[in-house]
């Protein structure tokens, strides 16, 4: 059927398009480039955000992008608006989440003169996205609209940039829309599956990692199922902790940074790997050495919903190319042995994962972050969102926290500073009636710690955890590795960040002592505002396991 033309302009074709793709929520920092989407978006029932940094608002859109498995959208200006969005756009290319950043654009008749904050995004963007185009016709917006949210959420998901030039925002046009964007699975064939129950029924110690993105809650449960017909120990990727329940007798940990020495050596024994869905990059394979590349020592089984993703690392024994929905939709042909010889090594496994990820106490000064995170997970409801960016006290949540339930953790895989804060405001505004905590470092939060106002505004009633121990800690560990006793640039002076809290309208408490924490947190929770709870923590402890100081004296011990 052949909807009827409407005359538009640019700017409310942009829009209409955007709402009839399921657009709930856009992210932005306006600017006068895009004033004609601005003025649609004014009757148009998308809810928009005005974020205090265009990274702000491009985490955000990511982070949509991740809750949702839809694109996330952002709207900056051009120039060092849209060089300010990038750092958004590398955590959703490397974190493989779907979302579309329109960026405005000088008018079509300035260009290659260096207008004012004139870009060729072709340029700049062309390593960063899956595709980056400029609309230079107003007819042209329905197709490059179904375009971008086609490749945004096609095969291995990511991002799309489109810059709109202002002038061609003001044209009226009378166009057609199309029908919204439906994302293709892709299936593994019988043959495929076929083949992967022969390799389990000749494999002694088979293990699966679960990672990547476009997995549903309804494929997380299929999953969940398939490891306990096969009895299977199962470990989830680097900031993948949604995809298994963490007090499931089969799971087995999380593959990434400060890796378990038992799982890692679990997998690099195992005969056997099935990697579900993710690339199996640097940081999840310990730097590559978990499996050799190009030919595994270990059979692998790799599924991914990108065929370039296929073979691009690892060769694999069996490549599958199917999303982790339409191989998760074909989990129930593939049957168990008659005997399953390795359930003996599926409970060791979790009773690894189980004494790893309880926390001992230590004899350092300040909050001690094992016990903050024994706290919340005692504490926090099974669907509490938690959210952070980068830096050492990640570890403390990545191995003492049990994630329970798909869709709630929010961290860049890519490793980005300042994600935590902006993830958990778009997350408290996709879910209102969830707890969100975001946790972030002293370094970290100053990143992006002004969306707060943005927090306050929009009444996202996130808790922000402050880990303050004075310095850039994970570089500073690096320091001490590499150069023991030589500190530079890595010492921060830092604000009262409770005070700043209450300036910008919320809640603020500083918690010196572990004990304070938990009443601390609970009046936060109760306060209906965003909060923040400044925690003093003692520099020594630097990681989860070693001391600064312990740090510089092993590589001295090695000079």
């Amino acid at each position: 059927m052949t909807s009827a033309k409407l005359l538009r302009t640019g700017g409310q074709l942009i829009v209409d398009m955007l709402a009839a793709n399921g657009v709930e929520r856009l992210f932005t920092v306006p600017g006068e480039s895009f004033l004609a989407v601005l003025d649609a978006l004014y009757e148009s029932p998308i809810g928009v955000t005005n974020a205090r940094h265009e990274g702000g608002a491009a985490m955000m859109a990511e982070a949509w992008g991740k809750l949702t498995g839809r694109p996330g959208v952002a709207i900056v200006t051009r120039g060092p608006g849209a060089t300010n969005a990038a750092s958004g756009l590398h955590v959703a290319m490397q974190d493989s989440t779907p979302m579309i950043l329109l960026v405005g654009q000088i008018a079509r008749g300035h260009r290659d003169r260096e207008a004012f904050q004139e870009l060729d995004y072709r340029r700049v963007f062309s390593g960063v996205v899956k595709w980056v185009a400029e609309i230079d016709e107003a007819a042209r917006i329905p197709e490059m609209l179904s375009r971008a949210f086609h490749v945004a959420m096609s095969g291995r998901p990511g991002p799309v940039v489109l810059a709109l030039p202002e002038d061609m925002l003001r044209d009226p046009v009378e166009v057609t829309l199309p029908a919204p964007f439906e994302p293709t699975e892709t299936y593994p064939g019988l043959t495929q599956t076929a083949q992967l129950q022969k390799l389990l029924w000749a494999a002694e110690r088979p293990f699966v990692i679960a990672g990547g993105s476009r997995w549903s809650d309804k494929a997380i449960a299929s999953l969940q199922r398939f490891a306990e017909r096969f009895d299977l120990p199962v470990g989830v990727s680097f900031r993948r902790q949604g995809l298994f329940d963490h007090e499931h007798p089969n799971y087995a940990g999380d593959v990434g940074i400060g890796i378990n020495p038992a799982l890692a050596r679990r997998i690099r024994e195992a005969d056997l790997l099935l990697l579900l869905g993710g690339r199996f990059g640097e940081v999840p394979s310990s730097s590559y050495s978990l499996i050799d590349v190009p030919e595994p020592r270990q059979a692998l089984v790799h599924v991914h919903a990108s065929a370039e993703e296929l073979g691009r690392i690892y060769r694999p024994t069996l490549a599958i190319h199917a999303s982790p929905n339409g191989f998760a939709s074909q989990l129930e042909v593939v049957h168990p042995p008659v005997t399953i010889g390795w359930s003996e090594a599926t409970r060791a496994a979790n009773a690894e994962y189980r004494a790893w990820s309880e926390p001992a106490p230590r004899s350092v000064g300040g909050v001690e972050l094992g016990a903050v995170m024994a706290h919340l997970r005692a504490s926090l409801p099974a669907d509490a969102i938690l959210t952070n960016g980068a830096g050492n006290y990640a570890g403390w949540l990545h191995r003492y926290y049990r994630f329970r339930r798909p869709g709630t953790q929010l961290a860049p895989t890519s490793g980005s500073m300042g994600y935590g804060v902006p993830a958990a405001i778009a997350a408290k505004l996709r879910h209102p009636e969830r707890t969100v905590i975001a946790l972030a470092g002293d370094g970290c939060f100053q990143m992006t710690g002004q969306e707060l106002a943005t927090a306050v505004q929009e009444g996202a009633a996130i808790v922000v955890i402050v880990a303050d121990n004075q310095m850039y800690g994970t570089i500073r560990a690096h320091q001490e590795r590499s150069y023991p006793g030589r500190v530079e640039a890595t010492a921060l002076v830092n604000p009262d960040f409770a005070a700043l809290a209450k300036a910008y309208g919320g809640h603020g408490e500083t918690v010196r002592t572990t004990e304070e924490f938990a009443p601390a947190l609970e009046r936060a929770l109760a306060s209906g505002k965003p909060a923040l709870l400044h925690l003093h923590t003692d520099p020594e402890a630097i990681s989860p396991s070693a001391t600064l100081s312990g740090l510089g004296a092993k590589r001295g011990s090695k000079a």
